[in-house]
């Protein structure tokens, strides 16, 4: 059996290091907003080289809380991806504006920055770029154009920590970044938890009261907030887990790099940088028309696959009423029904990739169903 996706490898590799540091918050006996979580806050600020970094409770928390401390609420209108996760789009909706989702560019599966500027309306106060399966947006152009027309731009980075573009950092790039740490993500806890990056140091401080019960101070709530915060066992994981990402990171490109040798003269359109942009893998998404005959091939064999995702945003039953039907976006629902993301994690093989890849020669040369 060849995983998908699996950390009980990356847990064995560093236990002793993981159990010492939940030892040393357990001593401690501060689990909120505690030493440790400072700590995380400067360290991952200084590796994504931006001045101000917020921890709060999860990914999509990170999205909403970024929206609101920028003052985005009613009335207003906010860009982004009709294909990425469902928070990229919820998100704008829990600040109370309103999403509009516009298509991507086929062959990065980003932001398509045509169809953005093409949906900009008087109501259009910010654009949420988002960096999907660890390749970043095209964010010169969507950065040209958001200071053209005076928009917010906030980078979805929660799939490309350690992503880069034109050598510098995802998530300082905007004027505000969400960076997830589910634990699949390629800095991830064991649990819940995420954080936002920011340039401003007004919406950093408005962050750390939104996410706290909109306190100031405590027992001083000036404005209404949630209780989001990220806590001292999460953070003191984050910790160390932070020190490994740069070898981690390497680790996917070489498999990356492993696939692409294999893989290319297949039909299958395959992920790889984008200059100025540098995949970090946090997916291996290809693409083929022959998506669910490949999949059901793959684990008839014992390999794991993932479909990330199988409809666009505006195709979950929650957000149909929206109204948006596939011929407004439709390279995002083209490829809801062909993308498909192989084994890629930092401690799979790589015998495992030569059976994987040998998995996809036969279904091809055979022209399995």
């Amino acid at each position: 059996m060849i995983p998908q996706f699996d950390l009980t490898r990356q847990y064995a590799r560093i236990e002793g290091e993981i159990q010492a540091a939940l030892a040393e918050v357990l001593r401690r006996g501060r689990f909120i907003l505690g030493p440790e979580l400072e700590a995380l806050e400067q360290e991952v600020a200084a590796f994504c080289r931006v001045p101000h970094a917020v921890g709060v409770a999860s990914g999509s928390d990170a999205l909403r809380l970024a929206l609101a401390a920028s003052g985005i609420g009613p009335g207003d209108e906010v860009i982004t991806s009709a294909f990425s996760f469902i928070a990229s789009g919820t998100a704008i909706l829990q600040a109370g504006a309103r999403p509009v989702f516009v298509d991507i560019a086929p062959d990065t599966l980003n932001l398509d920055p045509r169809a953005v500027e093409a949906a900009l309306t008087p109501r259009t106060r910010a654009i949420i770029a988002v960096h999907l399966f660890g390749l970043p947006a095209a964010l010169e152009p969507l950065a040209g154009l958001a200071s053209r027309r005076g928009l917010l731009l906030v980078e979805d980075a929660a799939q490309a920590f350690g992503a880069e573009c034109a050598g510098r950092p995802v998530g300082g790039l905007g004027d505000a970044a969400a960076l997830s740490f589910y634990p699949t993500k390629g800095l991830g806890a064991y649990g819940d938890a995420g954080m936002v990056l920011t340039r401003h140091p007004e919406t950093a401080q408005r962050l750390r009261r939104l996410r706290n019960h909109g306190a100031a101070e405590k027992y001083d709530h000036v404005e209404l907030g949630w209780n989001s915060r990220l806590d001292e066992l999460q953070a003191a994981i984050l910790r160390v887990k932070l020190r490994h990402v740069p070898e981690w990171i390497e680790a996917r490109r070489r498999l990356a790099g492993a696939y692409q040798g294999r893989l290319a003269g297949l039909p299958l359109a395959l992920p790889g940088d984008r200059p100025p942009a540098r995949h970090v893998f946090h997916q291996y998404t290809v693409r083929t028309p022959r998506r669910d005959g490949l999949a059901k091939h793959l684990a008839a064999l014992g390999i794991g696959t993932a479909c990330h995702y199988p409809q666009p945003i505006p195709a979950q039953p929650a957000l149909r009423a929206l109204g948006y039907r596939p011929e407004a976006c439709p390279e995002a629902w083209a490829a809801s029904r062909e993308v498909l993301s192989l084994p890629c994690f930092p401690e799979l093989t790589a015998e495992e990739v030569e059976t994987v890849a040998r998995a996809i020669h036969t279904f091809f040369d055979q022209g399995a169903l």
